[in-house]
């Protein structure tokens, strides 16, 4: 199996992605006949010391599990979360495909689910590592289905996080107080009200910088407060994150633009619920 040219954004994607190819290529030579970065690395907002490489492996046939299992737990905790299709898979609607190999840091989900995200991203940025180019493919890429998925993504995922997030004594309540949850949410629905307003697709950073065109003034510091965290690159979702976003608040230098975690966590949740509304609206709207 070829090799590959290394044209992703960050030096830390190149070395992780060789690593990935040569055991792949070890443990079932020819098995990935096709690689692409999505997500942050794809949509220009990658920081290396919080993202993960997100990718689609692309191979001929479903692969054995028994195989992607040894190929990942080889690789151990590098950062790599994507899902295994076959090239068949790219040119229908994921909707009719059911679940997938999935790989998170270190281990494999035999049963994964796919959503439609993946195939816009791949379709209109995706980053070649091994295969044809994604111009070259003909890639399932249906907005309508976009927009009704992230309309429904809204509630079963983003509005169900924000009632977890509101009681305080929860793991989501405690995380909010540390710049992950924050980062996490406000981005997370602004990307959702931006696909929905425009069909397009954005990263984080690009979700932030929408909202503050978008959201009255009342909101743009707790999404200034998510940019900076963005930036920063530093918010992770660990205890020790957690930690290190309550010494911004009441360390020396203080960096936060809130002057208590609670008061933050206030506003990352109204935001949210401000969010998902208006996305709703714009859903019904079309």
């Amino acid at each position: 199996m070829a090799g590959w040219a290394a044209m992703t954004p960050h030096p830390k994607i190149d070395a992780i992605v060789e690593t990935y190819l040569t055991l792949a290529d070890a443990e079932a030579p020819g098995l990935v006949e096709g690689l692409y970065l999505e997500g942050s690395a794809a949509l220009g907002d990658y920081r290396p010391g919080t993202s993960d490489i997100d990718f689609v492996a692309v191979t001929s046939k479903a692969p054995p599990a028994e195989v992607l299992e040894r190929i990942h737990t080889r690789l151990g905790a590098h950062p790599l979360e994507g899902v295994y299709l076959t090239w068949d898979d790219l040119g229908r609607d994921p909707a009719e495909l059911g679940e997938r190999s999935r790989a998170h840091p270190g281990r494999l989900e035999r049963r994964g689910s796919v959503d439609p995200v993946t195939w816009h991203t791949l379709a209109r940025h995706g980053l070649t590592c091994r295969g044809p180019k994604p111009e070259e493919l003909k890639i399932w890429n249906d907005p309508a289905s976009l927009a009704a998925w992230a309309d429904r993504n809204l509630d079963l995922y983003w509005r169900r996080l924000v009632g977890r997030a509101a009681r305080p004594l929860s793991s989501w309540g405690l995380t909010c107080l540390g710049g992950y949850g924050a980062v996490w949410i406000v981005t997370g629905v602004a990307r959702l009200h931006y696909t929905l307003a425009t069909g397009e697709l954005t990263s984080k950073a690009g979700a932030a910088r929408h909202a503050l065109q978008t959201f009255p003034e009342r909101w743009h510091r707790v999404v200034n407060e998510a940019l900076r965290l963005r930036e920063e690159d530093a918010a992770l979702p660990s205890l020790t994150g957690v930690v290190a976003g309550l010494g911004e608040h009441f360390g020396t230098p203080r960096t936060s633009l809130y002057g208590s975690p609670f008061e933050r966590r206030r506003d990352v949740l109204g935001f949210a619920e401000q969010a998902i509304s208006a996305a709703h609206r714009l859903y019904r709207t079309r």
